[in-house]
This record gives structure tokens, C-alpha cells and sequence, in this order.
């Protein structure tokens, strides 16, 4: 009995066929065991490969799953600073496959999904840290105007909306009073640091698995998965990433807490925040305990959101419940983090 998440290669090859002449046709498609939220599919023909994203079948949230927002960055950052998969097609016809859907070239490449690196050697750790921060620099340095996304989102007053949009998003995904995500919803808003009018491109959701790195190097090849990016703060992604230093050693959100990172060549925190500073001239430490309380809260917001689609039966990912079921942890983190610990 065919699944909701199969794609129709009929009517998709009828469709991309004129559109990707050289492409000969499709042979196979492939689900990707990970991309909880947009289902994605190595596409296969005999001469060529590409990668299928699209929207998953069923009800969603409003807002969510903007895979046509994530076309729109790939187009404007291939090429440059910012390493990004060629974007091919867009197809926002539902009729095609059930939902909208876009394609990008294939990277060869390795994607690391446990921030330890587990089979790299130190050297090639650190080194693989140091190509990240590189990454978040160039997203920081990034002059939106330029790229064509001035209008990408709204400027200024990034976190105040952000705890707005998620605290909402989390109500309507809520399967159970979780009481330290009730206690993040009362406290932020009055916790928001005062905006200082700086503006970048904010990947959303930058962390280890949305990475493709180079085969044998420690050198990054891409940067995957920009469906939550929007304009908003700096800080936005080097405290979203800095989460896997404090989150536990889990098989769905795989943490650092723990382990001797020391001796596996990962930095610490403070230092993660001061090749930042070194690298973008921004230090965001004096507003450290409100960012990462937000960027935990807003992973459980997100986790939660998993759990909710998963009842309907419509996520994508095997371990959609217990990513889930990280909701009341993340939360934790976020609680300990705001009161500074």
C-alpha cells in the first residue's frame, strides 16, 4: 500500500523531463532518513542525480514549511561566501506529487549527523569548527541588499518577534502542559535585550546535520536545510549552534554534554564565542543567557511541533515521537540557561 511520503515517479518525471532535458528521465527516488520537517529524496536517473525537497502531505501550521522561501536562498547565495547546492526547479503546482516541491544539485560529500564527529580525528575536529565559524562569519558579513533579500523579513525587533511566533507555534502543537515552557513564554518577552539595529540572513536551524562536508577534508561544501531562515540578528546562529555543547548525548538531538571534548579536539563554549568575536567583531556575551534561553526554547517549540505532526501521521523521520518527547529536556535547558547556569 503505497505510503503518503511515496513520490508519484510518473507524474514527476512528466513533469521534470521538459523542464531538465539533460536530467534522462526519472529511475528511483530515495527518502533521506533525516529532514523531520520537509521530507526530502535523492532523485536518480541514469546519467544524473539531484535532490527533491517538498512540502509534507496533511495539515500544516500556518507558516510553516516554506520550501519556496528556501529556493529563494539558495538562488541568492549560490555562487558566493556562503557554500549552498545549486537550485534547479521550483514547482509550487500541488498537483504533481501532492504538495509543493523544489529541486537542487547533489553534493558529494559526507553529512556528520553527532556534533562529536565521531569518526574524524582531532585535528580534522577542530579544523572542522573552525570552517563553521568561518560559515556564520560570512552569513553575518552577507550584505542582504546586495544578495536581493532586503525584503526577506522584517527588520529589526528580530527576538521580540521570534518569542511572539514561537510561543504561538508552540500552543498549537501542544499535546500536554509542559510547565518550564510555560514558564519561558511568561519570561522572555520581559527578557529581550534592547534591539541594536543590526540585521543578517539567519540560516534558522544551523547545526552540524545540515552540513555537507568534503569527502576526505575538513572543508564544508554546503549548507542544507534554509527552510526557518529569515533576516533577523547575528546572534541568532552562533546561539542556535552553541545548544549542542549543553544538550545530553541523545540518539534523536544528538549533544556534547559530558564528554571530554578537550581530548576530542571540539572548543568550549567560550571559545566557539570568542573565534565568533574574533572573526565578525560582534561579541554577543553580555546577552548570552537570554539567547541560548531562546534558542532552546525555540527547539523545543520545534520538537514539540514534530510530536503534534507525528499523532497525525503525517512527519517525516522514523524518530518523529521522540524527538518529541526532548520537549520537557529543551525546556529544562532553557530555564537553567536564562537564570544563568
Amino acid at each position: 500500500m503505497p505510503h503518503a511520503l511515496d513520490l508519484p515517479l510518473d507524474a514527476l518525471d512528466a513533469w521534470l523531463t521538459p523542464r531538465l532535458p539533460d536530467f534522462g528521465g526519472v529511475l528511483r527516488a530515495t527518502k533521506f532518513s533525516g529532514g523531520q520537517s520537509n521530507p526530502t529524496y535523492l532523485i536518480e536517473s541514469a546519467a544524473a542525480r539531484c535532490v527533491l525537497r517538498r512540502k509534507p502531505p496533511g495539515p500544516l501550521l500556518a507558516s510553516a514549511h516554506a520550501i519556496d522561501r528556501e529556493f529563494r536562498v539558495l538562488r541568492a547565495l549560490h555562487g558566493g561566501a556562503v557554500p549552498v547546492p545549486r537550485p534547479l526547479l521550483y514547482c509550487a503546482d500541488t498537483g504533481v506529487i501532492g504538495s509543493a516541491f523544489y529541486l537542487m544539485q547533489a553534493i558529494d560529500g559526507r553529512v556528520a549527523t553527532d556534533p562529536a564527529l565521531p569518526d574524524w580525528n582531532a585535528h580534522d575536529r577542530s579544523a572542522g569548527y573552525a570552517a563553521i565559524l568561518g560559515v556564520l562569519a560570512a552569513l553575518v558579513g552577507l550584505d542582504v541588499e546586495v544578495a536581493g533579500l532586503a525584503d526577506y523579513g522584517k527588520p529589526g525587533n528580530y527576538f521580540a518577534r521570534q518569542v511572539t511566533r514561537w510561543s504561538g507555534q508552540y500552543r498549537a502543537s501542544e499535546t500536554a502542559r509542559i510547565e518550564p515552557m510555560d514558564a519561558l513564554i511568561a519570561a522572555l518577552p520581559g527578557a529581550v535585550p534592547v534591539d541594536d539595529g543590526r540585521v543578517a540572513l539567519v540560516h534558522g536551524d544551523f547545526r552540524v546535520d545540515n552540513l555537507v562536508w568534503d569527502i576526505t577534508a575538513p572543508m564544508l561544501r554546503a549548507v542544507l536545510d534554509w527552510e526557518l531562515s529569515t533576516l533577523g540578528h547575528p546572534y541568532a546562529d552562533i546561539s542556535y549552534f552553541c545548544m549542542a555543547l549543553r544538550l545530553p548525548r541523545n540518539p534523536v538531538l544528538p549533544g556534547l554534554a559530558g564528554i571530554d571534548r578537550v581530548a576530542l579536539g571540539i572548543p568550549s563554549e567560550a571559545e566557539l564565542l570568542d573565534g565568533y568575536t574574533a572573526r565578525t567583531g560582534l561579541d554577543p556575551r553580555p546577552q548570552w543567557p537570554f539567547l541560548l534561553a531562546f534558542q532552546f526554547f525555540r527547539l523545543a517549540a520545534i520538537a514539540q511541533g514534530v510530536a503534534r505532526r507525528a499523532t497525525q501521521g503525517n512527519a517525516s523521520g522514523a524518530q518523529a515521537m521522540q524527538a518529541g518527547a526532548m520537549t520537557q529536556t529543551i525546556a529544562e535547558l532553557g530555564a537553567q540557561a536564562l537564570a544563568g547556569r
